[in-house]
């Protein structure tokens, strides 16, 4: 090991030890918040959270475990909710051509 990898790991060792990497990373996968705010409300470089979360998810440790399937259901939900919206419209367009059939 040279010098500089035991400074880097005695670093990132204060880090975890005052729960700031496993927080901010709990924060963004939970909650689906941006790195950026999280970073900014933890007083954080946005950088260093977006390395934290990134080795998190590639080593599968990242809290929330279900991250993929949590991304898919907001996927879902938000094509559920566009498919409603289109739905909405068409009927009130067919309301209205009722309207003007019946008269």
């Amino acid at each position: 090991m040279t010098a500089g990898e035991v400074g880097s790991h005695g670093r990132e060792a204060t880090e975890v030890r005052c729960g700031v990497p496993r927080g901010g990373v709990r924060i963004v996968t939970e909650t689906g918040k941006a790195v950026a705010e999280v970073a900014r409300d933890l007083g954080i470089n946005e950088t260093t959270l977006a390395s934290w979360v990134s080795r998190a998810r590639r080593a599968g440790t990242a809290p929330g475990g279900g991250n993929d399937e949590l991304d898919r259901l907001r996927r879902e939900n938000a094509q559920l909710k566009r498919d409603n919206k289109e739905l909405a419209m068409e009927r009130d367009v067919l309301k209205r051509c009722m309207v003007l059939w019946v008269k």
